[in-house]
């Protein structure tokens, strides 16, 4: 099991490609061609996994199902947090034929119970590398109540660049290369804030 440390920067769309700018200029790589990651989340009746993510409680899970693009393979992620760290496992789903399985899914967890798909997130990522910093770039960030039409998506008007470095790196050396300051941001739970008006599990 590799556990990693963690940071993200919220960022508006000029410092965005601002940071992307310089970090190409200190020799960073693209790793893989930026894509589609689409997820659907999935919660207890109660959203007790929004709020232990919101309250920082450890250990807490987040569990989802996740495409690329217009692919029709569809995983079964499960991201944990421990005060060792952070891991995620993930499952090819074999029995699910078109997004609609999805959205009648029903998930068992020893922890949590029954879990309920409650929404689709949406962004485009692009997928970097420097000095054994792995960093991404999400934008075009959407959120979409299960149930609803494409066009009832809300669009998160922040960027996101996430980096994961090695427990033992200095974050003093971090600080150089990315000179802002880090966020807590969870599209999961920041989705369920911006739709809240809208979601009721039933």
């Amino acid at each position: 099991m590799s556990f990693r440390k963690e940071k993200k920067y919220r960022l508006t769309k000029s410092d965005f490609y601002i940071l992307s700018s310089e970090l190409d200029t200190l020799g960073m790589k693209m790793l893989f061609k930026k894509r589609q990651i689409n997820s659907i989340y999935f919660d207890t009746k109660e959203l007790q996994m929004f709020h232990d993510s919101e309250e920082g409680v450890l250990p807490r899970k987040k569990i989802r199902v996740r495409w690329y693009d217009f692919s029709n393979t569809y995983s079964k992620e499960i991201k944990i947090s421990s005060i060792e760290g952070r891991y995620k496992t993930s499952n090819t789903l074999d029995n699910i034929d078109e997004l609609v399985d999805i959205h009648n899914k029903i998930f068992f967890d020893q922890i949590y119970g029954y879990v309920y798909p409650l929404i689709q997130i949406s962004y485009v990522r692009s997928y970097f590398e420097l000095n054994n910093i792995r960093i991404t770039f999400d934008e075009n960030i959407t959120y979409r109540r299960i149930g609803e039409d494409r066009c009832n998506s809300i669009n998160d008007p922040e960027h996101v660049v996430e980096i994961k470095i090695p427990h033992d790196f200095q974050d003093d050396l971090l600080e150089k290369i990315i000179p802002y300051q880090t966020a807590r941001f969870s599209k999961f739970c920041r989705g369920v804030l911006m739709l809240e008006k809208q979601i009721s599990v039933t």
